[in-house]
Parts: structure tokens; sequence; C-alpha cells
């Protein structure tokens, strides 16, 4: 199909995907002048509060506490994130239900008949879809959660009321740049003028301070304008005008959720007047937000940990949660990666948790070869011996079957480097469960 044909659509879900992950000349393509004339044409309009979350990290947990909350206190919720995991569905949800098929190949056809000869990467085009379908159905919130950077990612044609940055850390250097203080620019335009910007980090580049009040944007920091306490039993949040006390902990798990949860609450005191959410509500959300993928504990011996870490950041917090576990004898990795990652950072934080290494390829071009990570395992100084081992497997899910099948019920297994390594695994718990 040429990018102007439009005589033969796709009549599925799954033969819409197959056509968009073909069709443009690039995977990432950054820019909004192309994703701007197509919404346009799409009249993307919303009548309800939108927030928009950014970040290297943090950005799926922040959007599963809104949605949870916000759905506990009665509101009509429309999230928008990414990636997924086993259907993509997933990235579309109402009222914490995904979006269904027939309702994606609808709108599909409406980018479809908008964009004209204007040629869209997947990306680009399901953002379209999602953004209008999100816009079209009955809220009374929407939560967009970016994808890449800010400033040129597609998820910013929406103006959002509220725009939360939770971490600024290296990642993508090829599109961002390769200090925090390019990137802190670049997540620092999804800010609107005269619109809340709430960045949780704890250590904002000055480039996101100095854009944000160029722009005439409402900046919140965490520690000037919102901050968090607690013990081990509850903790409680303070903002500029609104405290919230005795909360639960999210039933997240990680060292890095109280940041989350407290951008989301500075988030509510912004929205307080039009979404207004009362102290039980917070509660409940909190302890019933659920993100699969986020050091996400499986039951059952030996222990499963499933992690999306892809960075240093995030894997220097998923080496900390480990410590905080508890006794293992041994600890498997299965471990897959993004070529264009900080393959070399990511194993100094995670070098010294893991005893046995289960590398294993990924199903795309960019994606490192086991081999690779092996050649970086063993770069980093990582031994073969009597308590150690190095293997290496073609997909995670022969990778995990592997581990599976050498762990004891007292050791423990961490899925961790890539989405599409956490993805397999959970595909092959999910075939060996049907």
């Amino acid at each position: 199909m040429s990018n102007s044909d439009t005589s033969v659509k796709p009549s599925n879900l799954l033969e819409w995907l197959s056509v968009l992950e073909t069709r443009h000349s690039k995977e990432i393509d950054m820019g909004l002048d192309r994703v701007s004339h197509v919404k346009n044409k799409l009249d993307i309009q919303y009548g309800c509060p939108v927030i928009m979350v950014a970040g290297t990290n943090g950005k799926g947990s922040t959007c599963a506490m809104l949605e949870a909350i916000l759905m506990q206190a009665g509101y009509r919720v429309g999230l928008y994130s990414k990636p997924h995991f086993l259907d993509f569905n997933e990235r579309a949800r109402i009222n914490g239900i995904p979006v269904n098929d027939e309702i994606f190949v609808q709108v599909f056809d409406q980018v479809e008949a908008a964009r004209g000869d204007i040629s869209l990467t997947y990306f680009e085009f399901t953002t379209l879809a999602i953004c209008k379908l999100l816009a079209d159905a009955p809220l009374d919130v929407v939560i967009l959660e970016v994808g890449l950077g800010g400033r040129l990612d597609a998820v910013n044609v929406i103006d959002a009321d509220v725009s939360i940055v939770t971490s600024v850390d290296i990642d993508h250097v090829d599109y961002l740049g390769d200090t925090r203080e390019k990137i802190g620019f670049e997540k620092a335009g999804i800010f609107r003028t005269g619109k809340v910007a709430i960045c949780s980090d704890p250590q904002p580049p000055q480039s996101l301070i100095d854009h944000a009040e160029s722009i005439g944007a409402d900046l919140r920091l965490f520690g000037r304008d919102f901050n968090y306490n607690g013990d081990k039993q509850q903790w409680n949040f303070g903002g500029r005008e609104q405290r919230r006390n005795s909360l639960a902990y999210p039933s997240l798990r990680g060292a890095n959720q109280l940041l989350n949860a407290s951008a989301v609450l500075a988030a509510l005191e912004a929205l307080r007047h039009e979404l207004p959410v009362g102290a039980q509500e917070v509660r409940t959300g909190l302890v019933m937000v659920d993100l699969p993928g986020r050091f996400q504990v499986l039951p059952g011996r030996p222990t499963v940990v499933l992690d999306v870490a892809h960075n240093p950041h995030a894997a220097a917090t998923l080496a900390q949660n480990l410590d905080n576990m508890g006794f293992h004898a041994y600890t498997y990795a299965v471990f897959g990666s993004m070529l264009d990652k900080d393959i070399a950072g990511v194993i100094a934080q995670m070098k010294d948790k893991i005893d046995h290494w289960c590398v294993c390829d990924l199903p795309l071009p960019r994606a490192a070869t086991s081999e690779q990570l092996l050649h970086s395992l063993q770069s980093a100084g990582v031994l073969e011996d009597k308590e150690h081992s190095l293997q290496k497997f073609s997909n995670p899910e022969d990778a995990y079957t592997f581990a599976m099948s050498k762990a004891g019920e007292n050791d423990r297994i961490v899925v961790f480097g890539s989405f599409l390594t956490v993805a397999g695994v959970m595909r092959a718990r999910r075939n060996a469960q049907s």
C-alpha cells in the first residue's frame, strides 16, 4: 500500500498494525508539522482536563496512579500509555478497560482519510488515533503519556492543562542529547504558558526551570512547591495549598514511588476545583493501583521479578529494590536490551546482584544480540565459575524457561532490560497457563 493509497483499507486491527509497522521510511521521525496538520483535519479537541506525563523513568507509574485515584473518585478516565506488553489494545484504556478492536479500526480509518498524502510513522498514526478516540469519548479527564522526550513527541500536539516531568536522566541520546540539561529542555517542551508544570525530579535541570519561566508556565518543583515525609506505616503530602496526611503507601513497589505519587497529588491539587478528590479516594487509589512490569513480583517459588528497567537510572532503582527484598540463595537474570541503550551502565548497576546471566536476542532489528550482551558482561568483569554463569538464548522465552529449570525454590529470577524482554516472559507464562 502506498502512502496515498486509501482504496484498500485493512479490515481488522492486526492488518492495520502490520501495515503501519512497515509503511513509513523511519521508525522514529521527530517533528510535529505532519502530526499537527493531521490533528487539525481530525478536529481533535478536549472538553475536559488533560494531564500529560513525560520523564526518563516513572511515567507509567505516575499515569497508573492518576488513573486509579481518579477512577476511585468516580470520574470517567481516559488513558493513553505505551508501549504495550501483549496486546496493542493496552495502549488506550477507558475507565481501566482496554479499547476494543472495532473502535480502533474505526478511528484508524478516520486518521487514514485525514492524512491524505502525509506519511506518518507507526507511533504518530496510532497516537493521533488514540488522541482522537479519547477526545470523542464522554470523559471527565484524559491522561496522556509521552513516548520519547517531549518537545517533538507526537503527543505534544495536544495542549495539556497540567504537565508532569517525572525524572530527567540520560537516555535516547541520539534524539534528545547527551546531557541532563539538553534532555531537560526537551522534556520541558510539554509545558504550556499559564498552565501548571510539575517536575518531581529532586534535581531538576536548570534548562527545564529556565524554559518553564521563559514561557510563563506555573512551575511547581519537588522540594520547593510540594514534598512528602513519612514513616514505615504511612506518609504525608504537602503542596502549595493542600495537605494530605496518613496516606497508604502505593501498591507499586520501589524506591521512587513516593516521588511519583507526590507528583500525582501535586497534579490533583492543581485540578482540585475541576476534579475534586477526597482523602479516602486517594488512599484507596494508591492501594488499588496496578502496573505490570514495574518491579512486579509474581506469586510462587522461585520468586520472579519483572522490571522494564532499560537505562542506568532505572537499573540503579531496580538494584536498590532487589537489596530490600530479603535473602535469596541465587539470582538469575533474563536480560535483553536495545542496542542504543547504555548497556554498560545498566550492567554496572546490576552485576553485583546477579549470579547467573541468561542473555537473549529480542525481535527487533535495533536490539542488541545475545552475543553483544555476553561481550558487554565479560568486558564489565563478570566471570564464569562454580557460582556464576553466562548463557545465550535466541529469545526471552527460552532464557526464562532455562532459568526456571535451574532455579531452586529459594532463588529468584529477575527479568529486565527492555519492555520486549518482559513481554516475552509474560507471553511464555500466558502460553504455559493456557
